[in-house]
Formats: C-alpha cells, structure tokens, sequence
C-alpha cells in the first residue's frame, strides 16, 4: 500500500491531502459503524456527526472548531465500543491534520 511508504495515493485533482484522509478516515468509520450489530443509545448522534465531518469535508478545507467539535461528539458517542476504536482513532489522526485552530 502506498501510506505504508509514506507516499500519498493519487486523486488526479488537487485536493488537499489533509481533505482526503479526513474523507477517508470518516467513510471508514462510517461503514464500520453501520456493520456493528449492537444498538447503543448515543448511535444517532455518532451517525448525524460523521455525516456533518463528510459533507465538510466535501466542502473543501473545514472549520477546524467545528471539526473539533464533532471529533468529540463522536467519541463521547461511541468512546466505549471497543470495536470501533480503530476507525475513531483514524479519525481523531485525520483532524489532527488541520493543526490548532487560529486564536
């Protein structure tokens, strides 16, 4: 896999990388959390936030606050389910991306 070099995949657009691991990151975790068979009461709000950092993402370059905001969101929603830590830490990494949001 080309990640595993350190190399970029190519998306014949110039798109900001950060933009495409963020999309990447979300779509897993998105599919992930539709596999997973357990019902859990926060599961709507994890849903409505990883559809909100996907259609950011679409959007061009995010508000890195609201980014944030639905970071965390998302981890208070579905911190507990250990079989989907893999993906949210995906997506933890690709909002680490955007850097610190401007004071």
């Amino acid at each position: 896999m080309l990640r595993s070099l350190g190399q970029r995949p190519v998306t014949g657009k110039d798109e900001d990388p950060r933009v495409t691991e963020l999309r990447t990151a979300v779509s897993r975790l998105r599919r992930e959390l539709a596999a997973h068979p357990a019902e859990f009461p926060d599961r709507a709000i994890a849903e409505d936030e990883l559809a909100a950092l996907a259609a950011m993402a679409t959007g061009g370059i995010p508000e890195i606050p609201r980014l944030r905001r639905s970071l965390l969101l998302i981890a208070g929603a579905i911190g507990s389910m250990s079989a989907l830590s893999r993906g949210l830490s995906d997506v933890r990494q690709a909002v680490d991306l955007f850097g610190e949001p401007r004071r």
